[in-house]
């Protein structure tokens, strides 16, 4: 999340009087996050999230996303539930971008994560993928393997300022990627973005799991590979293997993973690092002037992708 366009008082209270959610009584823009701008609103019937879609989020992918969403809901998982207005439409325009209301959930991102935040988040994984079995609609991944080289393309003149081995370590990347990326494993609808600040926890239990503007169809154990990137690296860039125990204990309790996806899983994990790696140099090369919102830092993908070319198959992930 984040605020890249500001609402007016007059916008708002226009925009929110085409649902029936009662009056406004305030709004507050939310800084965390990197794709769309989102407000806190609070009305008069309680409270919710305005989200303006920004960047990668196109107007057309916008059923898929809120369509899941709702999907989720009648599943009983714990997301976000897109309001419909009056006229029965779960989106419409605001300050000339495509823009939604959803309910709020409650609960906190970790900070510092736990063993039990790892295997929680496996099987809230694991339940996610198993409820969209069934969701009509599909959604290729635009920041999947074919779209990293475009990507790359866009930032191909700059990124060698970050680190000067950056270029060729990139290219040699996408060569051995898109030369052994595996075509035949488990596949369905992901979330694609399970990073911590996705995933709110109340009494150490997940209470709900947000953003899902990067869902679309692909391998459950990609998905995996993502959550390993993002929840079991420790600051210093070192890698956890028993979080990564906890995080596959708790998915396989729920869908066990099979012997193709576990050894599939490093080069995953290599793919997943190259694709944040990508998106981060795009985003702080491509930084709006006066965007309320902090760009991350590319170089902790950078990073964690030299660990995973050293690795040498799953026991160098603590996994068997």
């Amino acid at each position: 999340m984040a605020v890249y366009t500001e609402i007016s008082d007059q916008e708002l209270r226009s925009f929110v009087g085409l649902y029936n959610i009662g009056e406004v009584q305030s709004c507050k823009g939310i800084t965390e996050g990197v794709e769309n701008s989102n407000y806190l609103l609070q009305t008069t019937q309680g409270t919710f999230i305005v989200t303006l879609y920004e960047k990668r989020v196109t107007r057309g992918d916008l059923p898929f996303f809120l369509g899941l969403m709702e999907h989720l809901a009648v599943q009983n998982f714990p997301s976000p539930t897109p309001v419909r207005g009056d006229d029965g439409e779960m989106f419409r325009t605001l300050c000339g971008k495509p823009a939604s209301i959803t309910t709020f959930l409650p609960g906190l991102y970790p900070k510092k994560i736990s063993l039990n935040h790892c295997k929680q988040l496996g099987m809230a994984t694991a339940k996610m993928h198993l409820a969209t079995i069934g969701y009509k609609f599909e959604r290729q991944n635009q920041l999947g393997r074919s779209g990293w080289s475009n990507l790359f393309g866009q930032v191909f003149d700059q990124i060698n300022s970050f680190h000067l081995d950056l270029r060729k370590i990139i290219e040699e990347e996408l060569v051995y990627l898109d030369k052994n990326w595996p075509s035949d494993l488990p596949r369905g609808i992901i979330h694609g973005d399970l990073f911590p600040d996705n995933v709110f926890f109340q009494n150490d239990l997940i209470s709900g799991i947000i953003d899902f503007y990067f869902a679309c169809n692909g391998t459950y154990a990609y998905e995996i590979a993502i959550c390993l990137n993002a929840w079991c690296f420790e600051n210093d860039i070192s890698f956890n293997v028993t979080k990564a125990k906890f995080l596959l204990k708790g998915y396989n309790s729920i869908r066990k993973l099979n012997s193709q996806e576990l050894a599939a899983l490093p080069l995953l994990a290599r793919g997943s690092a190259l694709r944040f790696l990508l998106t981060r140099l795009y985003d702080i090369l491509h930084h709006p002037v006066g965007a309320l919102v902090n760009p991350k830092d590319p170089l902790e993908y950078f990073k964690k992708l030299a660990f995973h070319r050293k690795a040498t198959g799953p026991s160098a992930y603590g996994l068997a």
